[in-house]
Parts: C-alpha cells; structure tokens; sequence
C-alpha cells in the first residue's frame, strides 16, 4: 500500500469516528420525514418511520398503502423506481415477506433505506415515489 493510501484510508478513518451518532439518525429521520411528507397527498397511504431491531439499527421509511385503491404492488413500485432516470434502488424487502432484519413486509410495503443517501438525494427519490405512487391511483 502507498503512503498516500495509508493517509487516506487514516482520514477516512478519523472522519468516521468523529461522526455523532444522534446528529446522523437525526439526519436519517429528517430525510425520511421529507419523502413522507411528499406522500401525504395521495389517498390511503401512511408513511412510519421505522428502526430495525436487528441488522443495522438506522431510520427506514415504510410506505404501506390500500391496494384497492392503489393498483400496483410493492414490488412493481421497486422496479418503477429501478427503471427510471436517475435508477433509485429501493430496501429488497419491498414488497416481500417479512426480512430477517426486522423490517416489516407485505405487497403493499415499500422501504426506503435514507442512511446511503447524499443531500439533496431525498427529495429526487420523494418526488418519483410520488410520481410512481400518484400514477396507480384508481378514480
């Protein structure tokens, strides 16, 4: 390893260890709170922010909605979000069973891991979810 790596890779380091722990979740739940509040207009979804008893114990946002109202499934809105530009990678537990981790599960779930996102990044997977969500309404 060069000494520029090994410099690197110590500020790295430094840089992680002096993270406070409470301003980072308070940041997680404030980006989560924002794609929530971008949801609340559409009709029957509840939005909860969630922290896994297990596995990584940071905020997730879940995304529950009625599907007769709502006609897609979960796992539909993971692969809307997928193909779209810029590609936004939902939690894999969307629409699914129940994870291991804790996170709840059902084909009317959807979970949004906010801890892997930069600024700013909320508020693009905010207005597809709504895009997604807004677009399988039925009148």
């Amino acid at each position: 390893m060069a000494k520029e790596e090994i410099v690197g890779l110590v500020a790295a380091v430094d840089w992680f260890l002096a993270q406070d722990d409470a301003a980072m979740e308070a940041e997680y739940r404030q980006r989560a709170e924002r794609i929530a509040g971008q949801l609340k207009s559409i009709p029957t979804v509840q939005t909860q922010i969630f922290v896994p008893p297990v596995a990584n114990h940071v905020p997730h946002l879940l995304v529950t909605y009625d599907q007769s109202r709502i006609k897609i499934t979960g796992a539909e809105v993971l692969e809307k979000m997928r193909q779209g530009k810029p590609r936004i990678e939902l939690n894999p537990g969307t629409g699914g069973p129940p994870a291991s981790a804790g996170l709840p599960g059902g084909s009317n779930t959807i979970v949004v891991g906010v801890w892997m996102m930069h600024p700013g990044e909320d508020l693009v997977v905010a207005k597809r979810l709504h895009e997604v969500l807004h677009g399988a309404v039925s009148s």
